[in-house]
């Protein structure tokens, strides 16, 4: 907890309200880590999903081409039997000119099976590359989502330990409550309600809030100098004010 010094307070009651405002400002601390928390937990979550939707992308990329592979495989299995059959008709053919068609056609029919067979050899090659892309992205890609799960395992601890410490937290705001008079109390709430910190110093003449210069009433009241008043308020920005020498 941050000390101040005795001399530098106008009244017991800033001295009160420094120590509620450092134990809220703890509070504050742990209440904004523990909302952070499920958004983090939501983040790392996405980049899991996108890891295993590569992972599927790279898998698929490997089927596509295996699925083309056996198309190919199917069109050459067709090629073939259409080159058998044409080659069984031109034993059975007399005359010259339909043995040479039937002789044109089989030529055709080779072109076209080189060709597919070209394209398998292709399709072999590409399938022997994906499958390395995706075993070694597979692999990278594991790794990292074993890496994010664990970072999770340790958000939801922090979570638990975080939901300890708030309730610790809150038990020390209210218990530096407890001394604090009913209209600083209020007072202070109503600051804090607009930003913190609630409390703040005038240094140089100007709040610590807003950084404007108070009037010398405000600066006056802040000093001490009316026993009457326990408090003041900065004329510019309403924020509760004390002096520090």
């Amino acid at each position: 907890m941050q000390e101040y010094s005795i001399r530098s307070m106008p009244s017991p009651t800033i001295e009160q309200l420094l120590i509620l405002q450092d134990r809220d400002t703890r509070r504050l601390g742990i209440e904004a880590q523990l909302k952070a928390v499920p958004r983090e937990i939501a983040a790392v979550e996405q980049r899991i999903a996108s890891e295993k939707a590569a992972i599927d992308t790279a898998k698929g990329e490997v089927r596509e081409l295996e699925s083309k592979k056996k198309i190919l495989e199917t069109e050459i299995g067709s090629a073939e039997t259409q080159r058998a059959k044409y080659r069984t008709q031109q034993l059975s053919v007399k005359k010259n000119d339909e043995y040479q068609a039937l002789g044109h056609e089989i030529e055709n029919v080779q072109k076209l099976i080189d060709d597919l067979e070209g394209k398998e050899l292709e399709a072999m090659y590409a399938i022997d590359e994906a499958r390395k892309r995706f075993i070694s992205a597979e692999a990278t890609l594991k790794q990292n989502i074993v890496g994010h799960e664990s970072r999770i395992r340790n958000m939801r601890e922090r979570d638990v330990s975080l939901a300890e410490e708030l309730k610790a937290a809150l038990a020390e705001v209210a218990e530096a409550r407890t001394p604090v008079k009913a209209a600083a109390l209020e007072a202070y709430d109503r600051a804090a309600a607009r930003r913190m910190p609630a409390v703040v110093a005038i240094r140089g003449g100007k709040c610590g809030g807003c950084h404007l210069k108070v009037s010398s009433e405000v600066e006056s009241d802040a000093r001490g100098k009316n026993p009457e008043v326990e408090f003041a308020l900065c004329d510019q920005c309403s924020q509760m004010v004390y002096w520090e020498s």
